[in-house]
């Protein structure tokens, strides 16, 4: 093999190591995230213990089977568990045509995604207006879910489980959200708020 060869070799060893360690803190970040011990992820996945821990600690390259499976168990796509880090600082900017809008069935309130979407699987942040009368229902979201409602204008009410709690400019509602929920925009006036939902991430009593 020839220097040119060797060099190769060694960027190609290099670049295979970083994505190892990458994917190795994403298993981690994901497993402590969703509450799961090694055991526990072993047995969702089928992965063994032992395994799972060298992965986590960058000490194998595992197989794309290996991945696959671990990746079902965490409900993430294999892109993101083989997404590369990036330590580096940045900006980005999303113009108002670029951000996603989500409307209520009643056609009055409306959700803007203004949260980052490559982390929409874990954390969704939304700006909320709704026209008086407006109403969010949503389906229940994956065990263990939280949603916060923070009110910048207007009054709001949420109703969890037949438990209604109303918040008025200024207040913030948190609630379970892994059952059926309902967002309500009460008064004569619009309102707006801001929407945090935290998905997989809670321990719940």
């Amino acid at each position: 093999m020839g220097v040119e060869g060797k060099e190769r070799s060694r960027d190609l060893e290099t670049g295979a190591q970083v994505l190892s360690g990458n994917m190795g803190k994403t298993i981690q970040r994901l497993r402590k995230a969703y509450n799961l011990s090694l055991s526990e992820l072993a047995e969702q996945s089928g992965v063994a213990k032992s395994i799972i821990s060298q992965i986590e600690r960058n000490e194998t390259n595992p197989t794309l089977a290996t991945i696959w499976r671990l990746s079902q168990a965490l409900d993430v796509s294999i892109e993101r568990v083989l997404a590369s880090g990036d330590e580096e600082p940045f900006i980005e900017k999303s113009s108002r045509a670029d951000t996603p809008i989500l409307v209520s069935e009643d056609g009055k309130m409306r959700l803007a995604i203004i949260g980052w979407l490559k982390t929409i699987e874990w954390l969704q942040w939304y700006d909320v207006q709704s026209e008086p009368g407006g109403v969010l229902d949503s389906d229940s979201h994956q065990r263990g879910s939280v949603e916060c409602l923070s009110v910048l204008e207007g009054e709001f009410e949420v109703e969890v489980g037949g438990v209604v709690q109303q918040a008025k400019t200024g207040e913030s509602l948190r609630y379970r959200c892994d059952r059926p929920h309902s967002v309500r925009c009460i008064g004569d006036k619009p309102g707006r708020a801001t929407m945090v939902c935290i998905l997989k991430a809670a321990v719940m009593d």
